[in-house]
């Protein structure tokens, strides 16, 4: 198996790396690609070190079995479709190809099914929409959801390592802002993104076009509110669910219990306690009655969010088309 990492040298490239360790996933090749800029530098995979090398176009005429793309749209745009039409599966985790309807969106949890016989371009969704949907699946898949009420609570690292940088900075007193609107440091900004004529953000609207796509179900209302908040790793969520079938606090508990890499508990669970793993966890269940409720959701965004579910993305493409790759 042939496996190259394209943004190999940013937070989440280097995050797949080590993801695709930790998952114990070997490659008989493992190529690093990085922009000019970075190119040359040396990572760490399974105790041997790789020389990062620089992007082209002709790199990725040669095929690989997978291509895991974190380098953002503009460059995803550029270089995954050659990657693509050499052969390559690609893994994209930028908002490039999302809402296009020939491309899948997937958690493989979820709608991982869509992968068997495909070859091509595959999205990765937004950090937020993941661990949104797998906390929610099994409620969805027994009972129906009919609205979705949502406030975020983002971690810097989703603007990447500017957004990082930007509240160290700060931390140490250099107040002005230049990643994010306002002052990110003792503060929350209720702005994530670019704000669209209907008055939501573009990340807002992230979160509503993908769950229709991952969940197939256009008619579930989503409205969501993002905002950023001075955390480093782990994004929150506020969850109020309306269903369409009755459900007993205890059926929904059954469901989220039986769903795959999530964690129901009743112990109070924060960004610090999500940070470095790869499930999302949901507490704080609770009902006003068998159609309403409410649940507190946090995951890892760099994993859950991004690295982790591109891998898992590719460990469950492999699984359903082995014979053929």
């Amino acid at each position: 198996m042939r496996i190259a990492v394209v943004g190999a040298t940013g937070e989440v490239g280097r995050m797949m790396i080590k993801v695709l360790e930790e998952h114990k996933v070997q490659p008989d090749e493992l190529r690093l690609f990085a922009s000019a800029r970075t190119a040359g530098m040396s990572l760490l995979f399974g105790g041997k070190s790789y020389t990062v090398e620089e992007l082209t176009h002709d790199v990725l005429r040669e095929g690989f079995d997978y291509v895991l793309f974190s380098a953002g749209s503009d460059v995803a745009k550029e270089y995954a479709p050659t990657a693509a039409e050499a052969g390559s599966v690609v893994i994209d985790n930028s908002s490039a190809f999302r809402r296009d309807a020939t491309i899948p969106l997937i958690v493989p949890e979820i709608n991982g099914d869509i992968l068997e016989g495909y070859r091509g371009i595959v999205a990765n969704p937004n950090c937020s929409t993941i661990q949104m949907v797998l906390g929610l699946y099994e409620i969805h898949r027994r009972f129906g959801i009919k609205s979705i009420v949502v406030s975020t609570y983002q971690s810097v690292s989703g603007a990447g390592k500017k957004g990082m940088n930007e509240l160290q900075s700060q931390i140490e007193g250099h107040i002005h802002p230049q990643k994010f609107v306002r002052q990110i440091h003792l503060n929350v900004i209720p702005h994530i993104g670019t704000i669209l004529d209907n008055g939501f953000s573009d990340e807002e609207m992230k979160m509503v076009h993908e769950t229709h796509k991952i969940l197939r179900d256009d008619s579930i209302s989503i409205w969501p509110t993002t905002v950023r908040v001075p955390v480093l790793y782990g994004h929150s969520e506020a969850i109020w669910i309306e269903t369409r079938d009755a459900a007993s606090l205890e059926d929904l508990r059954g469901a989220i219990e039986s769903s795959e890499d999530v964690v129901l508990t009743d112990s109070v669970i924060s960004p610090l306690e999500g940070a470095g793993t790869d499930f999302v966890y949901v507490s704080r269940l609770r009902a006003f009655d068998d159609r309403r409720f409410l649940m507190w959701n946090v995951a890892d965004n760099i994993r859950v969010g991004a690295a982790t579910n591109a891998v898992r993305i590719l460990k469950k493409h492999r699984a359903l088309n082995a014979r053929n790759i």
